[in-house]
């Protein structure tokens, strides 16, 4: 397949949500801090402590994750005799190459209550890597980039309450 650099995902948000994500901190710990304090004379503040811990282990388990997810897919390379690739962008900025071969499978799961879609993808190897929510694209690139992957798409499994599918 010869490809000149197409585009097969493109997320709609591309940045780390540093000031979302650090707002959620300080309204955590200020809320913490004052019924911290108003407990404190009773002896009862240690679930305070305790909390606001849980929540800094969640919010850098979420960080961790979300800089893993995919933000890009382009097609690179291919052409006469060369097999095409996938060029592979992070939320973190880090960008990876892989063989199209690698790919087992692409699955582009469409929102039923927004225009949106989250990718799903698989390579031989490793683990399976998530995008970023963007605009549904069309599964026809993805099957002439990887040929041998089980490309597909499914409505999400959940909807809007008194809304009917």
């Amino acid at each position: 397949m010869a490809a000149g650099d197409d585009l097969l995902w493109d997320a709609d948000d591309r940045s780390a949500r540093w000031v979302p994500r650090l707002r959620g901190i300080g309204v955590t710990a200020a809320f913490l801090g004052v019924a911290g304090l108003l407990l404190w004379t009773d002896g009862h503040a240690g679930w305070a402590l305790h909390a606001g811990a849980l929540h800094l282990l969640g919010e850098a388990a979420h960080w961790v994750w979300d800089r893993r997810r995919l933000v890009e897919a382009r097609v690179v390379g291919g052409g006469p005799g060369r097999p095409a690739g996938l060029r592979l962008r992070r939320v973190g900025g880090r960008t990876t190459e892989h063989d199209a071969d690698r790919v087992l499978r692409v699955l582009v799961v469409h929102d039923n209550v927004h225009d949106l879609a989250r990718l799903r993808l698989r390579l031989r190897g490793g683990r399976p890597l998530f995008g970023r929510p963007a605009r549904p694209p069309a599964l026809t690139p993805w099957r002439r980039a990887c040929p041998k992957a089980h490309v597909g798409a499914r409505a999400a499994r959940w909807g809007m309450p008194g809304i009917p599918d």
